[in-house]
């Protein structure tokens, strides 16, 4: 087969979070390095790899949706869906027109061998999905993709059990590269020119558990890698964000001042029926602690509205918490239904258009918060990361260490540099206007 025809080239499509891309990234390196051709815009690919979400209905309809699209704008590509919609209802993907091939979390690894054996046999749908039981194989990605910043998977899984979360079934027990292997790609990325790196998994704080290692650990051995300027975390919960990993990053190098933590909710009754591993005043203690020793910090945090149990006294709980919080962004979720989990068994249901309501009312709170902290902001000489720009507009943009998004006259030759910027007047509601000071 010609490398250069339409049956080696291949398109990639993903949904959900931050660690799909990764590992969305690492399918396309591996298939490239088998001959195939990632497809450019207006070229016909002759297989589709869809890396799909379920942590909501939603994400599972805009599955369907996507793979409808792709079968009707391809009809004759193989079709490839993995992911975590695909992991838990394969069944259910098999039977969407168009799909030729179902991979489940334990056959990643392998996602090439199961590639190519599809190319060479007729294009009914399969399924090759194992148990969740069955998902033990840690598969790394550290991948940049059309990014400036490298994403490096250092954990996978989830041991957690939360009763509205279907991810442990999606994804397995939690488990973890080694603290080895993160080091080693971190002085890859640094070689090929990367200058920041945004550490993901699952549940990162349970990083290296099942060998004797801990996050901790993990980020004071990637903090002295020569050659990497930046690190963020991506997501940890609040009771594994310890005090001593707050005041390492305080302290550290290159771990910028910038943390996302999930709450979920903001009252004590809503947390205990989620099952979740801490209360609001635990939650209260770690914002106020990153506040004392990184006072310019960017804090992200995850908030659903409408859960099961959250009658209205406890919604207004949630919400005068949230309003409470020295925080700079709220995430907001709808609390979605999801099959198999204990949160079925509860009673207390929130009828959908109350949900909205309540969705409407904390991003308000969050639209707040970031307005507030880009106002602040103005006039502040901060570092930015400059990236790489999607567009012709003439602008480039970036972000502080902190987190700002910040637009500038484009300069390609300081494209992946890191530079001096002070910080101007909002050009939106979400992005600052930059000039940079010469050295």
């Amino acid at each position: 087969m010609d490398s250069c025809s339409d049956a080696w080239r291949v398109s990639f499509h993903t949904l959900g979070c931050k660690l799909n891309f990764a590992e969305t990234s690492t399918f396309g390196r591996l298939l490239t390095e088998r001959g195939w051709v990632r497809a450019q815009p207006g070229e016909t690919p002759a297989l589709c790899l869809v890396n799909t979400c379920s942590v909501t209905e939603m994400a599972d309809k805009k599955g369907r949706q996507l793979i409808r699209q792709l079968h009707r704008r391809y009809p004759q590509a193989r079709i490839v869906v993995t992911g975590c919609y695909a992991q838990l209802k394969p069944e259910e993907v098999a039977g969407i027109e168009g799909v030729s091939l179902v991979l489940g979390q334990a056959q990643k690894a392998r996602m090439a061998e199961f590639i190519d054996s599809l190319m060479q046999q007729a294009p009914e749908a399969k399924v090759q999905v194992d148990d969740f039981k069955q998902i033990r194989e840690f598969v790394p990605a550290c991948e940049r993709g059309d990014r400036t910043r490298y994403w490096l998977k250092v954990q996978d899984g989830c041991d957690y059990w939360c009763s509205y979360c279907t991810i442990p079934m999606a994804r397995g027990r939690s488990r973890s590269a080694t603290i080895e292997h993160c080091v080693e790609q971190a002085r890859e990325v640094a070689a090929k020119g990367g200058r920041e790196i945004v550490l993901t998994g699952v549940n990162v704080g349970c990083f290296g558990q099942e060998r004797g290692e801990d996050f901790l650990s993990l980020i004071r051995a990637l903090d002295v890698v020569a050659g990497i300027e930046r690190y963020r975390i991506s997501s940890i919960e609040p009771n594994l964000l310890t005090p001593e990993i707050i005041e390492y990053v305080a302290g550290s190098r290159a771990f910028m001042p910038h943390f996302h933590v999930p709450l979920q909710s903001g009252s004590d009754e809503v947390l205990r029926l989620m099952r979740r591993r801490y209360d609001t005043a635990l939650f209260a203690s770690r914002m106020e602690l990153i506040r004392k020793h990184l006072p310019q910090a960017f804090i992200g945090v995850d908030i659903i509205a409408g859960a099961r149990g959250e009658n209205e006294s406890e919604w207004l709980a949630s919400l005068e918490f949230a309003r409470s919080l020295p925080v700079q962004q709220l995430h907001v979720f709808p609390y979605s239904e999801r099959p198999g989990t204990r949160a079925l068994d509860l009673g207390g249901a929130v009828p959908q258009e109350e949900k909205h309501r309540r969705v409407a009312e904390l991003l308000k709170v969050s639209e707040q918060k970031y307005a507030d902290f880009m106002r602040r902001a103005e006039g502040n000489v901060r570092p930015v990361l400059w990236e790489n720009p999607h567009d012709d507009t003439g602008l480039m943009h970036g972000f502080t260490d902190n987190y700002l998004r910040v637009e500038a006259p484009l300069r390609p030759e300081l494209i992946n540099t890191v530079t001096p910027v002070r910080l101007g007047a909002p050009k939106d509601a979400e992005c600052l206007a930059g000039e940079i000071i010469e050295p």
